[in-house]
C-alpha cells in the first residue's frame, strides 16, 4: 500500500501517558476481498513469518463475516477492515509482537457494551455481529456502556495471535506501554490499551490454587492417561478420576484438576475438547505444601532421580517411578530391589541437580 503517513504523538489519558498512532491516507479505495489482501501481503516485502500470520488474521475476519453474512468467504468484501488504515494496523501488530520476539501473547477478558454502531452495512448492535462470531470461545463480560470497545479487526487479532485469555499470567515484568484510543470513553475511564512485557515465571508451588471438576458418565475412561498426560504438560498440578456411582444408576467419574488460578482457563478448555464433559464446577482453595528438591542418589545399577523433601520430622527422599522402572526392567530385577537400594542412601547421599 502507498499514499499513508504514520503520526506518532504522545497524549494523557486519565492523567495516564500513553502513545497515539493515527494513519492518515488520502486514498478511496472499493471494498476489498480476502484475496486481494493476500495478493497485497504476498508482493510485500516483508518477512515471510509476518505475511503469514497477517494473513491468518484476515482469514478468520472473513470467516466470520461469511457466517455473519450467509455467503462464500471467497465473496466477503471487507469495507472498513480493507482500508489502508486497518491493514496497517494488522499487519503493525503483528510486526511488533515479531520485533518484541513474544512467544506467548494472552489477553484479558474482553468487555463486552451495548448499544449500537454505524457502518458500511448501516446501524449494527453492538457488539458487532462479526466481533461476537469471532469470540467464540473467548471469555468477555458485560459493561454498562453504549460505546463500541471490541472492534472487528481488534477481536481478528486477539482471536488469531492470542494464545489464551484470563487471569494476567506469572512472569517478571520487563517492559509497559500504553496505546491511546481516538475517541474518548463516555463513563469517563481512561481509553487505553495496555501492552505488558515479561519473561514467563512459572509458579512450581501456588499456595491458593484452583480445583476444576465435573462428573462425565458417557466417557471412556481408556483415554484418561492421555488426558491426564495432557493436563500435566499444560500446567496442572494434580491430576484424578474418581470412580462413581451416578444418577439412574449409572457408573460414572469425577475428575478433578488442581491448577494455579493463572492456568485454569487452558486447563478448562482442554478438559472441555477431550472428555464427554458439557460443564464444569471450579473454586479456588488455599494449600500448604512442604518444601522439595529434585536430585539423585547412586545404585549399584546406576544413578535414580530423588525427591528430597523437607517433612517437619526432618527430611525424607522420595524415589521416581519412572527412574526405578526404568532400572528395573533393563537390569531385569524386581522393583521393590530398586526402592529398597534408593531407601539405603542416607541425606548425605543426596546429589542435588
Amino acid at each position: 500500500v502507498s499514499d499513508y503517513r504514520l503520526t506518532v504523538s504522545k497524549q494523557e489519558s486519565c492523567s495516564l501517558r500513553a502513545t497515539r498512532v493515527e494513519v492518515e491516507t488520502s486514498l478511496s479505495h472499493s471494498a476489498r476481498l480476502l484475496a486481494d489482501i493476500h495478493s497485497l501481503l504476498a508482493t510485500s516485502s516483508l518477512a515471510d513469518r509476518i505475511k503469514v500470520q497477517a494473513f491468518h488474521v484476515f482469514e478468520i475476519l472473513a470467516q466470520a463475516e461469511a457466517r455473519v453474512h450467509g455467503v462464500p468467504i471467497e465473496q466477503v468484501h471487507f469495507h472498513e477492515v480493507g482500508a489502508v488504515d486497518a491493514i496497517i494496523d494488522v499487519v503493525g501488530a503483528v510486526i511488533g509482537l515479531d520485533y518484541f520476539d513474544i512467544q506467548r501473547f494472552c489477553c484479558s477478558p474482553l468487555p463486552m457494551p451495548r448499544g449500537w454502531v454505524n457502518c458500511r452495512h448501516g446501524r449494527l448492535p453492538l457488539p458487532a455481529p462479526a466481533v461476537c462470531e469471532l469470540l467464540h470461545g473467548v471469555p468477555a463480560y458485560g459493561v454498562e456502556l453504549e460505546q463500541e470497545l471490541v472492534t472487528p479487526t481488534g477481536a481478528a487479532l486477539g482471536k488469531a495471535l492470542c494464545h489464551d485469555f484470563g487471569p494476567f499470567p506469572s512472569m517478571t515484568l520487563t517492559g509497559v506501554g500504553y496505546g491511546a484510543g481516538s475517541r474518548a470513553r463516555t463513563d469517563g475511564l481512561p481509553n487505553l490499551l495496555r501492552l505488558v512485557i515479561g519473561e514467563s515465571r512459572p509458579v512450581l508451588e501456588a499456595q491458593s490454587v484452583e480445583v476444576i471438576e465435573t462428573h462425565i458418565d458417557d466417557w471412556t475412561p481408556e483415554g484418561f492417561p492421555f488426558l491426564a498426560e495432557l493436563l500435566l504438560e499444560r500446567g496442572a498440578l494434580d491430576v484424578g478420576l474418581i470412580p462413581m456411582q451416578m444418577k439412574k444408576g449409572r457408573p460414572g467419574f469425577l475428575l478433578r484438576v488442581i491448577v494455579a488460578p493463572e492456568g485454569a482457563w487452558e486447563i478448562k478448555r482442554l478438559i472441555l475438547s477431550e472428555t464427554t464433559a458439557i460443564g464444569l464446577r471450579f473454586h479456588q482453595e488455599e494449600r500448604m505444601t512442604l518444601p522439595r528438591s529434585l536430585g539423585r542418589v547412586l545404585t549399584p545399577w546406576g544413578e535414580v532421580g530423588v525427591k528430597k523433601v523437607e517433612t517437619p520430622s526432618g527430611p525424607v527422599i522420595y524415589p521416581e517411578y519412572e527412574d526405578c522402572r526404568r532400572l528395573a526392567r533393563e537390569q531385569g530385577i524386581a522393583l521393590r530391589e530398586v526402592y529398597q537400594a534408593v531407601a539405603r542412601n542416607r541425606i548425605t547421599d543426596f546429589l542435588s541437580d
